[in-house]
C-alpha cells in the first residue's frame, strides 16, 4: 500500500510517499523549512503544500509531531510554539481529498519503521525494545512484544538533578562545547539508568546526535545489546506513513 509520511521538525517538515511494504520512498522527499515563527496557520499552511507538492490524494496520510500526541491533538510542543497545543491536524486537513489522517508523535514514528524494517526486526513481535532519537530534544520509544507504549517523552525525567535533555541532548553537547568524552560519559550513564528502570531487550539509538558512533561508544557500558538505528533521517516519514496503514486496516 502507498502511504504518505509526514515529519514534522524544528527547523524542517518533511515528506514523501512510501510503500509500506518494503519500506521504500516511491517518490522524491521533499523537505520545506518550518516556518517561524511555527504558529498553527503556518505549521497547517507548509503541511498542506507539502501534500499538493507530493500530488498525494485518497490515500492514508501519517504525520508525525515532536510532542504528545493523543487522538491527532497535540497536547505537548517542547521545541515549537505553545499555541500549537489543542490543534487537532486531522481537523485542520480536512476538504484535501484524503484517506485517513493519524497524527503520533515523531519518535514514536521512527520507531514503527525500526521496527518494522530496521534494527528492531528481530523483536517485531516478542521482547521489550527502547529506542532512542538524539537530537535537539530526546526522543524516547517502547516497544513491548510489539505493542507501542505511546508518548512516553524520557527525554523530559529529571536526570542528575537536570533536564535529561538539557544534559545529554546533541543541543546541549553543542552548545555546552562538550568533549566526545564528557558527552559520552554522560550519555552513558542515561543509557544505564534507563536499563535499571526499563529492564529492555535491546536499545536502538538514532537520530542525529549519535551518527558517529566510534566518538562515544566506549563510553556506554551496559548490559543490553544495542544497535544504531537503520533507516537514517527517513525513519519518521516512514513510520508515519505505517501508523496511518495502521488506521487504514
Amino acid at each position: 500500500m502507498l502511504a504518505l509520511g509526514i515529519d514534522i521538525g524544528g527547523s524542517g517538515i518533511k515528506g514523501a510517499i512510501v510503500d509500506t511494504e518494503t519500506g521504500n520512498l516511491v517518490s522524491d522527499r521533499v523537505r520545506i523549512p518550518t516556518p517561524q515563527p511555527s504558529n498553527a496557520d503556518a505549521v497547517v499552511a507548509t503541511v498542506r503544500q507539502l501534500i499538493n507538492e507530493l500530488r498525494f490524494e485518497n490515500g492514508p496520510v501519517g504525520i508525525g509531531f515532536p510532542g504528545v500526541i493523543r487522538a491527532n491533538t497535540i497536547y505537548t510542543a517542547a521545541n515549537l510554539e505553545k499555541c500549537l497545543i489543542g490543534v487537532n491536524l486531522e481537523k485542520r486537513l480536512s476538504g484535501m481529498n484524503l484517506g485517513p489522517v493519524r497524527v503520533i508523535n515523531d519518535a514514536d514514528a521512527a520507531g514503527f519503521a525500526e521496527m518494522e524494517f530496521g534494527a528492531g526486526k528481530s523483536h517485531r513481535h516478542s521482547g521489550t525494545v527502547l529506542m532512542l532519537t538524539i537530537g535537539t530534544g530526546i526522543g524516547t520509544v517502547l516497544f513491548t512484544n510489539g505493542h507501542l507504549v505511546p508518548n512516553l517523552e524520557l527525554g523530559h525525567i529529571e536526570f542528575k538533578k537536570k533536564h535529561a535533555e538539557s544534559y545529554v541532548s546533541e543541543r546541549a553537547r553543542i552548545r555546552k562545547e562538550m568533549s566526545w568524552e564528557k558527552w559520552g560519559k554522560r550519555f552513558g550513564s542515561f543509557l544505564l539508568y534507563l536499563e535499571h528502570l526499563l529492564q529492555p531487550d535491546l536499545i536502538i539509538l538514532g537520530g542525529g546526535g549519535v551518527k558517529k558512533p566510534k566518538l562515544f561508544d566506549e563510553y556506554i557500558d551496559i548490559e543490553t545489546p544495542w544497535e544504531l538505528a537503520s533507516s537514517g533521517n527517513k525513519a519518521g516519514i516512514i513510520g508515519a506513513a505505517l501508523a496511518a496503514c495502521e488506521t487504514e486496516d
